[in-house]
């Protein structure tokens, strides 16, 4: 049976394997003791109520939303947000300064693309009614992709209606039981689900740790077929970029493939906004696959991957998150499209996003704030310590108009968790400044541990 043949024998509704959960940062005696029977068995469990009601998850939740407002904090998830998601926001009829958004380019609501969408709508509509396999391709998708795969100097590349799906989906569709997915601690959600439901051996190293890397394949890399090594450009819970000659140098000393995800990269690193390759001077071909999502600096929504011509055509009949969804929406794919030769063609943009970036990292570390990994790349994490402190400063910015929403547990460990702030090349310096002085002010009040400076950040 052939490579593809195997592949397809795998797709949904099929079910998957799931091996054993590895953790990096020690010895990895699983990779060469665990057996599929092993992760088969499972203990049996007595019947439970179909009431999710009374499901431990459902009344752990409970607890957690019920323990906000006995201590006086509202939840700040799921606001009401109208208007335009830029650098000011009408959040419950008030007006507020905002931190939450990853139009990293301050795009959003450019004419141009407003323009662009019009003309999506008037010709194709909201939709194109199922699968590009079935329903066709248009010209836009055509377009947007030849020009993705040129930021990265890729052969090709193909777009997917969810950029969570397209990690999931991706990943689990190229490998496999007798593959290695090893991906770093702090990879995004999508990423750690695809290597789940992959059924591959799954080794999460610790962050940035690409020797760790290097160790574990120069002893295991001759027991799997497939060996892929995960990675992000940009980190969005800590916005830290790792080295990308490195993991480059490592694959090809190990005969493996490399992942990079883009998603908080593209638009923010580089002079012009190409990302981690930009950045680091790295050949974008040196990677094998190239994934990003075009809801954020692109202003649109969906997911990408690039690489080379056998990948993407490989992907388009094998990857269920492309077989089975509907294809991007035109108006959508005019958006990103347009964004991205927008981009393209205003480097400044990148430019002061980036300046900007640095002024914030200056001024909150002169306040005494910890901003962990940051690397004063639009993503600035403002490390509180316990998720309390992060719930009232989050609570008492939003009191005095400003919107900053915070990442606590389980979302990060105890003990890690803070305010994330995410910078636009559309926020002023004065909006900035205005938000650091209030910050400050209420952390001196509230939470005054932030301001000591402590351990830096290892959230997940």
């Amino acid at each position: 049976m052939s490579d593809v043949s195997r592949l397809l024998s795998r797709l949904p509704p099929g079910a998957r394997q799931r091996l054993l959960r590895q953790v990096a940062g020690g010895k990895l005696a699983a990779l060469s003791g665990a057996t599929r029977g092993e992760t088969d068995r499972r203990d049996p469990q007595p019947p439970q109520t179909a009431d999710v009601s009374q499901w431990q998850e459902m009344r752990e939740l409970r607890r957690v939303l019920d323990l906000a407002p006995s201590n006086g904090i509202d939840i700040p998830y799921f606001r009401r947000i109208d208007g335009l998601a830029g650098p000011q926001v009408e959040i419950d009829g008030r007006h507020c300064l905002n931190f939450a958004s990853y139009d990293y380019l301050g795009l959003n609501g450019h004419p141009r693309i407003r323009e662009a969408v019009i003309e999506a709508v008037d010709r194709y509509g909201t939709t194109v009614s199922g699968s590009r396999m079935v329903a066709g391709e248009r010209a836009l998708h055509g377009e947007l992709e030849t020009e993705l795969a040129a930021v990265y100097g890729c052969e090709a590349a193909l777009t997917f209606v969810s950029g969570h799906a397209t990690g999931v989906s991706v990943l689990s569709s190229l490998f496999g039981p007798h593959d290695l997915i090893c991906h770093d601690a702090l990879a995004h959600n999508c990423l750690v689900m695809g290597a789940e439901a992959s059924g591959a051996r799954r080794v999460a190293f610790a962050h940035n740790d690409w020797q760790a890397v290097d160790d574990l394949l120069t002893e295991h890399r001759g027991s799997f077929r497939r060996v892929v090594i995960v990675i992000e450009g940009l980190y969005s819970m800590d916005g830290d970029a790792p080295d990308l000659q490195r993991f480059v140098d490592l694959k090809l000393r190990h005969n493996a493939l490399l992942m990079v995800d883009e998603a908080h990269a593209l638009g923010v690193l580089g002079a012009t906004g190409r990302g981690i390759a930009e950045l680091a001077g790295v050949p974008g071909a040196a990677v094998d696959i190239w994934m990003g999502t075009l809801s954020k600096a692109l202003c649109s929504a969906g997911g990408y991957i690039a690489g080379s011509q056998d990948l993407i055509t490989l992907l388009k009949y094998i990857t269920p998150a492309f077989v089975y969804s509907v294809g991007l929406p035109p108006p959508a794919a005019a958006a990103a499209l347009t964004a991205l030769r927008l981009m393209a063609a205003e480097p400044e943009r990148v430019a002061r996003l980036a300046a900007l970036s640095k002024r914030f990292t200056e001024a909150a570390t002169g306040l005494g704030f910890d901003l962990g990994y940051g690397g004063g790349h639009a993503i600035l994490p403002v490390i509180t310590a316990d998720s309390a402190a992060a719930l009232k400063l989050s609570q008492g910015l939003l009191e005095r108009g400003v919107n900053v929403v915070p990442a606590t547990y389980p979302g990060v460990e105890e003990g890690r968790a803070r305010l994330r702030f995410f910078l636009s090349a559309a926020h002023t310096e004065a909006q900035m400044d205005r938000a650091l002085a209030e910050l400050h002010a209420l952390a001196v009040d509230l939470a005054p541990r932030c301001l000591g400076r402590g351990a830096r950040s290892v959230g997940t």
